[in-house]
């Protein structure tokens, strides 16, 4: 059984997101949230609040215990830009592109092949 969380439009770029879910991914969740808890990163507090809910999700739908855990999948996927302008010299505009991202994470069971 497989217990998934997402957390959709996080004002963060996803290449700064997949950057902290490749330290999480395969790893059981008291070490997910131990890597998550020490790390300085903005991104690990998005994706921390998407474990906890993926957690939730297992317990609450599922009766699993949160420490036989494993993070079976974790992917950020591109959310839509939000496209602003930075006024320059002359006249002229640059472009600023705010970027967002979805976050997954799905876990499962430690004794489960997937």
């Amino acid at each position: 059984m497989t217990a998934r969380a997402n957390a959709r439009y996080v004002h963060q770029s996803p290449y700064k997101i997949r950057r902290m879910l490749d330290l999480v991914r395969g790893r059981s969740v008291p070490d997910a949230r131990a890597v998550l808890a020490f790390s300085d990163r903005r991104a690990s507090v998005a994706i921390s609040k998407v474990l906890e809910s993926a957690i939730a999700n297992a317990h609450a739908r599922h009766a699993l215990d949160p420490d036989e855990l494993v993070v079976a999948e974790a992917f950020a996927n591109e959310g839509p830009t939000l496209k602003r302008f930075r006024p320059r010299a002359r006249g002229r505009a640059f472009p600023i592109r705010k970027r967002t991202c979805h976050i997954t994470i799905a876990l499962r069971g430690s004794g489960e092949k997937g």
